[in-house]
């Protein structure tokens, strides 16, 4: 750790990056850092604290996707010109080249090389590092003294003042790049949360009323945080400003609900109760540095009228108190039966099927026919998909039924769960108890509400349940009445239930829906376009119907412009909002309900673009065994915000998709999105490998990858790997196209991938072979863009193979000598070797058999690199090959021919001791004619 004992040695420097970026001098005299390309780079090397950083990794820092092809050499000269400014400066003037105090200049030479290796960028294996002996980094400091939180509360306080003194304006000010943003976005964060802790010490010592104008700058500042909102109630109140704290938070749920579309999370909410009843232990609770909340997550009882205990029966139980009245079906006399459900949708459409069948069981639960003592129904499915929608036009469809009334409550899944004994207060009071006679106990309160039930025929629509134990107060005791429950949770189980689970619209109840909103008339003027909509909605109902409100706001707008804009994956999201409708909101309520585990599961799966991700899959992209990721996926499917799609396989609605992947690209840093990805290019290059050792003869050589580190998934015999590229085409090919648009650092992994798969020739006709090449082609460009030529003349061999086998031969030639040209620059006998025996089958397949026999002659030549020992034995075979297709015209050895046409019709390799053994023996036959 840098000490102030550091910045006192005559060769530190002082870097400041909580602003401009600057370096000085002991003395206080600036060092020059150059560009501001230059100063990225240095930023990338102070950040690590002395750790190596590749050039790759500073390259997409500094430039990201709009890497220059000059990156690299630049990353060098950048490190030439920062060596020279930070290195220490020789000593001038008299006597620094003799006398006592000085040695001979050799010693001094050497002095100062040294220390230039210990204060200025060293080159290491793959990149640089940048030694921090010596150096003072102001946000490294900063980091360090808001994360130590020790001591009593002024020495934190103290501590946190200082370290917040040392912020001088924007984070890296005028650094471009990548890494520079994030950085920035990373270090604010951090200041928020030292400042929030600051203020919570500030109340800690008592300092109320001066926290007070702080804490509204800082709400002020920052409108979406909840912390500052609840350090600023928390300092009115003891500040003796209660009115002013609950009007505090009005303003903070107002603007929440207008903004975001959700209430306050559980925390503010929780403290907003404690203060309207004047909780007594909020005088004394701690703020909870660091950051933790200034209140109990104990769910509190509602504020009702306090009784006395109800009178103990004569065995010593406690009695259950009766509802006023004197019949079974009211509660009290002349009250109306209780009727709480929201307004039926005017415009519902489809689902016949669904709501068929859930008026069959309701309305035999009604009549008692059922057997059962109490009907329950569950509906389950994820965010927007209609479950509310439907359960509500059920409900009032089923008024004669239940004509004792029909309750309404949601349950706030995924925000803050309802508490299930303030929803009996609720239920109790609006069948008429006397709020003097509902116990307190929830056991008794849900014993009461049952009582008050029996004998009744009422609906309870429960919305949005959480899970069962929130369900199970509530819950009726006889028959007559029934309970409708909606829920995301498909683990959410209740005894005897009916089970319903509910699925996106069909494309044409999609186009109905936004018709009815739109207008049918416009949908019907435009049905491409109107298609187009549902599916960029993916047929989720709640996109529809924002999508539909939104055109229905535009009358004058054509149904095409707003395709246009629902084109933009990334925009996407955003624009499926309308006044408090909004997609993302939705999804965000039941992402909130998820554990740290699971929800970064549920970003990480995101990431890839499969339409379904098998379960080997799942594991690589979490970095987990298969056993560990299946119990996440199953956790996300329960939740539902992930699908199960077969045995072991799951995949994510589109929409859901495009979520998690924005919460990955704010939560997650680039480093592990990156490395998931890469973790299932690993295990498809090594399934691929594994495939092809199983189905091809003889195998591609080892040397056409490089290795990785995974075992790849096993293959029985050529049979499952048919199966295994059969079910996983889209997933090889689409994982290529991604990660060739993520980044030089997927290339060479990529062209492997692609090179196995191409050579295994299990793909099943013309157009995956065509996408393949397609795939190929963009790796050539990238590959020429980032100036490897090596696997630029992989990935152009790759595409003449393809073309080869599809007998598109001129395209073939052209990739090849393409191929070819590199090969030559690069100087690489291997990539001559491969290439020109492939050429030399072209050529004979364009009918130039001269030619044909000169490049089979040439590539000869460039067998028996050491890194391909095969190669010898694969120029026999191929040449045989080439022979046999001559003619015995053109053959020098007929039975060495007729040999090579037995091992090629056999499948037997040449590299085999069997295919030797033939060869060895036809040749001898022949030298004997």
């Amino acid at each position: 750790m840098n000490t102030p004992h550091d910045a006192a040695r005559p060769h530190a420097l002082a870097f400041q990056l909580l602003g401009p970026v600057t370096a000085r001098t002991a003395d206080g005299r600036p060092r020059p850092l150059g560009s501001p390309q230059q100063r990225a780079v240095l930023v990338a090397l102070l950040l690590r604290e002395g750790r190596p950083v590749t050039t790759e990794e500073i390259v997409d820092g500094v430039w990201g996707e709009a890497t220059p092809r000059c990156a690299y050499g630049a990353v060098r000269t950048y490190v030439s010109n920062l060596r020279t400014a930070l290195a220490p400066e020789a000593p001038t003037g008299p006597g620094t080249d003799s006398g006592p105090d000085r040695g001979p200049a050799s010693d001094r030479d050497r002095d100062r090389k040294a220390c230039d290796r210990g204060r200025s960028v060293v080159s290491v294996p793959g990149g640089y590092a940048l030694p921090l002996t010596g150096h003072l980094v102001d946000a490294l400091l900063f980091e360090r003294e808001t994360a130590d939180r020790s001591g009593d509360a002024r020495t934190v306080h103290d501590r946190l003042a200082r370290a917040l003194e040392r912020w001088q304006g924007v984070p890296l000010a005028g650094v471009p790049g990548p890494y520079a943003e994030r950085q920035r976005a990373r270090l604010a964060e951090v200041r928020r949360s030292a400042r929030e802790a600051l203020h919570g010490c500030a109340l800690d010592l008592g300092r109320h009323a001066d926290a007070v104008p702080a804490l509204s700058a800082l709400v002020a500042e920052e409108p979406f945080r909840e912390r500052p909102y609840e350090l600023l109630l928390l300092a009115l109140h003891r500040a003796g400003r209660r009115a002013e704290a609950l009007e505090a938070y009005g303003r903070a749920r107002r603007l929440f609900r207008a903004e975001l579309g959700i209430e306050p999370g559980r925390q503010l909410a929780l403290l907003h109760r404690r203060i309207l009843t004047a909780d007594p232990e909020l005088a004394t609770w701690t703020s909870g540095v660091p950051a933790a909340p200034p209140v109990p997550v104990t769910r509190p009882e509602p504020a009702v009228p306090q009784t006395p205990a109800p009178p103990q029966g004569a065995t010593g139980t406690t009695a259950t108190p009766a509802i006023t009245g004197t019949t079974a079906t009211t509660a009290t006399p002349g009250t109306t039966p209780p009727q709480q459900l929201p307004a039926d949708t005017a415009d519902f459409t489809g689902r016949a099927a669904l709501v068929d069948e859930l008026r069959t069981l309701l309305a035999r639960a009604a009549h008692g026919s059922d057997g059962r003592a109490v009907t329950v129904v569950t509906v389950t499915g994820t965010a927007g998909v209609g479950k509310t929608t439907v359960a509500v036009h059920v409900a009032h469809a089923l008024a004669a039924e239940f004509p004792d009334g029909r309750f309404h409550v949601d349950l706030g899944a995924g925000s803050t769960p309802a508490d299930p004994s303030a929803v009996l207060l609720g239920f109790l009071t609006a069948l008429g108890a006397p709020p003097d006679r509902i116990p307190l106990d929830p056991e008794q309160r849900a014993a009461y509400f049952r009582t008050a039930l029996a004998g009744r025929r009422m609906l309870l629509v429960l919305d949005n349940a959480y899970d069962a134990e929130q369900i199970r107060p509530l819950l009726p005791g006889t028959s007559g009445c029934a309970v409708l429950i909606t829920t995301r949770s498909r683990s959410l189980a209740v005894p005897g239930a009916h089970r319903l689970d509910i699925d996106v619209q069909p494309e044409d109840e999609a186009l109905t829906l936004l018709a009815a909103i739109a207008g049918p008339e416009r949908v019907a003027a435009e049905p491409a376009a109107a298609r187009s909509l549902v599916a960029a909605c993916g047929r989720l109902p709640l996109a529809v119907r924002i999508v539909g409100s939104r055109l229905a706001a535009r009358p004058g707008h054509g149904l095409a412009a707003l395709d246009a804009r629902l084109r933009d994956q990334r925009a996407l999201l955003d624009e499926l909002h309308v006044g408090d409708l909004a997609v993302e909101t939705a999804f965000h309520l039941g992402y909130r309900n998820l554990a740290p585990e699971p929800a970064r599961a549920f970003r990480l799966l995101s990431l890839l673009d499969a339409p379904s991700l098998p379960l080997p899959v799942a594991a690589a992209l979490l970095g987990q065994d298969e056993r560990t990721a299946e119990r996440l996926a199953e956790t996300l499917v329960d939740a539902g915000v992930l699908e199960p799609y077969g045995p072991e396989r799951y995949r994510f609605h589109d929409l859901l998709r495009l979520y998690a992947r924005r919460l990955a690209e704010r939560t997650d840093g680039d480093d592990e999105r990156g490395a998931a990805l890469h973790r299932v290019l690993d295990l498809l290059c090594a399934s691929v490998v594994r495939a092809a050792r199983a189905a091809v003869d003889p195998p591609p050589p080892a040397v056409w990858i490089e290795p990785v580190g995974h075992e790849g998934m096993p293959f029985a015999g050529i049979d499952e790997v048919r199966a295994w590229f059969r079910a996983e085409r889209a997933l090889l090919a689409g994982t290529a196209d991604q990660l060739l648009r993520s980044g030089p650092r997927s290339l060479r992994g990529t062209v492997d991938l692609l090179a196995i798969t191409a050579v295994c020739g299990i793909f099943e006709g013309q157009a995956h072979y065509q996408e393949l090449g397609r795939i190929a082609g963009v790796a050539a460009e990238r590959a020429a863009g980032s100036g490897d030529l090596l696997y630029r003349a992989k990935a152009l061999h790759i595409r003449g193979w393809l073309a080869f086998v599809t007998q598109r031969y001129a395209d073939a030639e052209a990739e090849l000598r393409a191929a070819l040209d590199c090969a030559e620059e690069l100087d690489c006998a291997q990539r001559r070797h491969v290439s020109g025996t492939l050429l030399a089958l072209v050529l004979w397949g364009r009918g130039r058999p001269a030619e044909a026999e000169e490049a089979m002659r040439w590539a000869q030549r460039y067998a028996g690199d050491p890194a391909d020992p095969d190669s010898p034995a694969s120029v026999v075979r191929y040449t045989a090959r080439l022979h046999t297709a001559l003619g015995p015209d053109r053959q020098d050895r007929t039975g060495v021919s007729h040999v090579l046409r037995e091992v090629d019709a056999t499948g037997t390799s040449l590299t085999t001791p069997e295919g030797v053994r033939k060869l060895g023996a036809a040749l001898r036959d022949g030298s004997r004619g």
